[in-house]
């Protein structure tokens, strides 16, 4: 069956980085596109970056872009997320999405000094 796993997260203060990974099995990885979301307490679920098939292309939340950078490794199944020059708004649980076939449980990303 579909599984994404996510992993990465953790406290960082601000100014800090992280890079999130999502291993996936059970679909054709190297044939899918992909998104990260992430969810804030008491906000909506916001997508963060998507990226094509191949990895030739992305799109990045205003939020996000310049900081932040979606890439994938085709031959090993996986999605990652480089964050750079965190910020305490970037806090949620970051989920990875094989948009129609299923999304990952997340990981908690926390942005405090």
């Amino acid at each position: 069956q579909v599984q994404l796993v996510e992993s990465g997260g953790g406290l960082v203060q601000p100014g800090g980085s992280l890079r999130l990974s999502c291993v996936t099995s059970g679909f054709t990885f190297s044939s899918t596109a992909m998104n990260w979301y992430r969810q804030a307490p008491g906000k909506q679920r916001e997508l963060v970056a998507a990226i094509t098939s191949a990895g030739d292309n992305a799109i990045y939340a205003d939020s996000v872009r310049g900081r932040f950078t979606i890439s994938r490794d085709n031959v090993k199944n996986t999605l990652y997320l480089h964050m750079n020059n965190l910020n305490p708004e970037d806090t949620g649980v970051y989920l990875c999405e094989a948009p129609g076939l299923g999304r990952g449980q997340g990981t908690q990303v926390t942005v405090s000094s």
